[in-house]
């Protein structure tokens, strides 16, 4: 089996397209999210990415292609052009693995509000795979394109199965991670109508995400895209490949409880099966990029999860949810968290737990509370993801 190997980074974040330029953002505790659509009937936040889709493609060839197609196709190429990928390589042993929960919500919404006259590209628009294809046809992959719609979940799914294939040998590079683009009046107010998104008062739209803290209310929608390149220790050592780190361990289940409230054991599961393939002790990992959604029930369910498999190690685990600062991206948020939480390990430095000022007694963790935060001895580092539909998705990082 072999050793799996993080050679490419690439995003189009509500910080940047620049990964180093956004991890300063976030060490920084700068918060992307501001007040969007005030003619809806209540407020909404949102975290947007700025985005010149003429970087990447010509008038013509934007026909059909809805912005998350257009986000994943810009960060696969940036991720790929970081990994210094040789272009004589075999396109049959190139993989695209992919995460999108909702697929091109805007031609969707274009469709709706057209009233007859519909766009005839908009199925090929919105599908949830149209990202991974189209990240495919610009890099020319023939191998294995894949998609995994698994809600909040997708990406780092997506990431957990490229590491498969990179460790079994089915593919020699493996492009993986995801995006979605699904800040439009609709979705917004489909999500307000679940009662899962912050509140907040006229002019405090940065600071309404508030993860663990006493006073949280909910999340706030994020857009953009985030991909790394993986493979084999071997092959990154052959060819001269700069290692940020390797991906030692994954480990998914399901809670198979309920299709929205999270299972404190479902999601310890999750965290056991890492630990367990990356052969590493609870106390041996020094970070945890939460999920984190700052939801009433969300964090405490994640703080109990963290508890049982920690136990009396939970005070050396450092923890912090980024959603605070970049909002939550769905589909993407796994493979742009999985992101943050390699250039952490590989930098030592932790982003901080924003907005907290008072922790919620029921989420005693040892959070990241201030900015500039530095880890020295970091050896070891996970990302969580828990979905809607119970799914859960753990990455475990090691440093090279």
């Amino acid at each position: 089996m072999n050793t799996v190997a993080i050679t490419g980074l690439g995003a189009v974040s509500p910080h940047g397209d620049d990964p180093l330029v956004m991890f300063a953002a976030l060490m920084h505790a700068e918060s992307a999210l501001r007040s969007v659509f005030p003619e809806l009937p209540k407020p909404a936040a949102a975290a947007l990415a700025a985005f010149d889709e003429s970087r990447w493609f010509t008038k013509l060839q934007l026909a059909g292609v809805d912005r998350v197609s257009q986000l994943a196709v810009a960060a696969a190429d940036l991720a790929m052009r970081d990994a210094g990928a040789p272009t004589d390589l075999d396109p049959e042993r190139i993989g695209v693995f992919a995460g999108c929960a909702m697929g091109g919500a805007a031609a969707l919404e274009a469709a709706y509000r057209g009233g007859a006259r519909v766009p005839p590209l908009t199925i090929p628009a919105f599908m949830p795979n149209a990202p991974a294809s189209h990240v495919a046809m610009r890099h020319g992959v023939k191998g294995p394109v894949l998609t995994y719609s698994v809600a909040c979940a997708s990406s780092a799914v997506a990431i957990a199965e490229a590491a498969k294939a990179v460790q079994r040998g089915d593919v020699d590079i493996a492009i993986a991670g995801g995006s979605e683009a699904l800040i439009v009046p609709g979705v917004v107010l489909a999500w307000q109508a679940m009662q899962t998104l912050a509140g907040f008062q006229p002019g405090e739209a940065a600071t309404a995400i508030r993860p663990f803290a006493c006073d949280r209310s909910g999340f706030a929608l994020g857009e953009g895209a985030a991909f790394m390149v993986l493979e084999s220790v071997e092959s990154a050592r052959w060819r001269g490949a700069p290692v940020y780190a390797q991906l030692s361990g994954w480990g998914l289940s399901c809670d198979a409880t309920h299709l929205t409230k999270p299972d404190a054991p479902g999601q310890a599961r999750a965290l056991r099966a890492a630990l367990r393939q990356a052969g590493v002790q609870p106390r041996d990992v020094g970070y945890c990029n939460a999920h984190g959604t700052a939801t009433r029930i969300g964090d405490v369910v994640e703080r109990d999860a963290l508890a049982a498999v920690w136990g009396i190690d939970l005070d050396r685990l450092r923890v912090s949810s980024t959603k605070a600062l970049h909002g939550h991206l769905l589909g993407a948020g796994g493979a742009l968290e999985a992101l943050v939480t390699v250039l952490a390990l590989q930098r030592r430095e932790l982003p901080p737990n924003a907005h907290c000022e008072v922790v919620d007694p029921a989420c005693q963790l040892n959070l990241v509370r201030e900015k500039h935060a530095t880890a020295p001895g970091l050896k070891a580092a996970i990302s969580n993801s828990f979905a809607f539909g119970g799914t859960n998705a753990v990455l475990l990082f090691t440093r090279a």
